[in-house]
């Protein structure tokens, strides 16, 4: 009898062909987050659960492994595992895997996508233009933009998606690339001529900040009024990390006071984002929802790389992304 695994999405088909030669799959076929209630009531006897993430399942708590007794995997279908309460899961021997390298390039560009964005205002002048606001009498000086080319980058978070950015940075746009990391990339450094600083140091020498840390008990608002203060009035800051690395209160307050020149967010502390959120109203930021690793290709690429590592597991073997074992 094969395993049951339960998933909170609908599984590409060429993922769920993969799968079904080893498990018997259950999946969730509304719109969005399976409902907490539906999920504890579908996870009685599963071994597996393969989820896209906190967007999709909610935490991983006590409470929900107490209604999974039989549980031995759960496969998140991203890189980010912050939903995971890793010592409960560890208590009970549940292990956890994530998707990591197959969208760091797909990520990078998205990064790169949101400087360049918001530096030469791309998302305000197209609405300039499409509500006729363009004239003979425009005046030119007042839709300036700025230059990202042979400027100074800052990465906060140095892994692998860092890295990707910091090869765009150097060899696409000539930018003198500066990084803030737990550990310091020796090969980084060679490769893309980053210089490893502290923190003070990159906020205020950087005219583009990118924060591409993972959502971890120290980087829970790692930026926030004491950060922006620090920062250039001509700094762009972009978010491609996690929403409560922010304190999003002060990022606010930042651009209203003119703290910064702009902002380009893929994520916010609550998500979906309230319509009503003052980011929203501003000119100079540009938002997107939480669409770091969103194309067909990548989305394809993480759904199997997820199911490799939860059938790993369920054949008694080692996964390829182990996050917590």
């Amino acid at each position: 009898m094969k395993p049951k695994v339960y998933s909170t999405y609908s599984i590409p088909e060429h993922v769920k062909e993969f799968m079904t030669d080893y498990c018997d799959i259950i999946e969730w076929r509304g719109d969005g987050r399976t409902p907490r209630d539906v999920l504890l009531a579908e996870i009685a006897d599963v071994k597996g659960l393969y989820t896209g993430g906190s967007s999709m399942v909610g935490r991983i708590d006590e409470e929900l492994l107490n209604h999974a007794p039989h549980l031995k995997v759960i496969s998140n279908v991203s890189v980010g595992y912050n939903n995971f309460d890793v010592e409960v899961m560890k208590k009970r021997n549940v292990i956890g895997t994530n998707t990591p390298h197959v969208l760091d390039e797909t990520v990078a560009d998205l990064a790169f996508a949101l400087i360049l964005a918001t530096a030469r205002r791309i998302t305000e002048l197209d609405r300039f233009i499409k509500d006729g606001s363009w004239k003979p009498t425009t005046n030119y000086h007042e839709i300036y933009g700025k230059d990202v080319h042979s400027t100074t980058l800052g990465i906060i978070g140095m892994g692998r998606i860092g890295e990707a950015i910091a090869r765009r940075a150097k060899f696409g746009f000539n930018m003198d690339v500066l990084y803030y990391n737990r550990n310091r990339k020796p090969e980084a450094e060679e490769k893309y001529g980053a210089e490893y600083c502290d923190l003070t140091s990159l906020l205020t020498r950087s005219d583009y900040i990118v924060l591409m840390t993972p959502l971890t008990p120290e980087t829970f608002q790692i930026i926030g009024e004491k950060e922006f203060k620090m920062m250039k009035k001509s700094a762009v800051f972009i978010n491609v990390s996690r929403g409560q690395t922010v304190d999003e209160q002060a990022l606010i307050r930042a651009l209203q006071n003119g703290e910064i020149y702009g902002a380009g967010l893929d994520v916010f502390e609550t998500e979906p984002v309230n319509p009503h959120n003052p980011l929203l109203q501003m000119s100079n930021v540009v938002a997107v929802p939480h669409i770091g690793s969103a194309t067909a290709r990548t989305e394809a690429a993480m759904a199997m790389r997820a199911a490799e590592n939860l059938v790993a597991v369920l054949r008694g073997k080692e996964p390829i992304d182990p996050v917590i074992k």
